[in-house]
């Protein structure tokens, strides 16, 4: 089974699917940002990728963190793995713009996130091509990851390729059994999250 960090981005702007327009072999004319397919393969090849990564959860009146936001994801070959929101900064976008995009392409318009004034993440995590580099692998890349706990206080309703959200208590997304479950070392990511804001105990 591979590995990869989900990133879609299944939101391109008008085009073919790969986010390329007529006439405009090297994007797309409203959305310069955006790499066509052999593009973004070619740039995986020479240099890191930027990612944010989202762990949305759900707090008590006091910010105390009472439930973690897993998600269940297919993949184009019909591989199911646990995951969390995340994909790729795009040129010009700001982390904050980029954060907020994915958590709503992934958890739905109405999951209403809530961003800090100063977006700053708990870790970065570095994610490399080759297993046993660093605790996470992406087989497709290296890619340098920006990662946010976020509250979220809305219905998710997860759309694209993610099939469900599943809320479970801190103890529950820290545990072994979960860890084997998630994609490219994300177990040991929702570890790190957790410790940040005093949720394991």
């Amino acid at each position: 089974m591979s590995v990869r960090t989900p990133d879609p981005d299944p939101d391109p702007p008008a085009g073919d699917q790969y986010g390329q327009s007529s006439g405009n072999p090297s994007g797309n004319a409203a959305n310069p940002g955006w790499l066509s397919e052999i593009e973004l393969a070619e740039a995986r090849r020479r240099m890191p990728m930027l990612y944010v990564e989202g762990i949305p959860v759900r707090v008590d009146g006091m910010g105390q963190v009472m439930q973690v936001g897993i998600l269940l994801r297919a993949s184009p070959l019909g591989e199911m793995s646990r995951t969390i929101v995340s994909g790729r900064v795009r040129y010009g976008e700001t982390v904050r713009d980029a954060l907020f995009r994915h958590l709503e392409n992934d958890l739905g318009p109405m999951a209403f996130p809530l961003l800090p004034a100063q977006p700053t993440p708990f870790t970065v995590a570095e994610y490399f091509p080759l297993p046993g580099v660093s605790a996470f692998h992406d087989d497709r890349q290296h890619a340098v990851s920006l990662a946010f706990v976020v509250p979220v206080t809305g219905t998710c309703e997860p759309r694209q390729d993610a099939l469900e959200v599943t809320w479970l208590t801190p103890q529950e997304a820290a545990s072994d059994a979960l860890a084997a479950e998630m994609e490219g070392g994300r177990g040991t990511l929702i570890r790190l999250a957790l410790a940040s804001v005093g949720a394991l105990r």
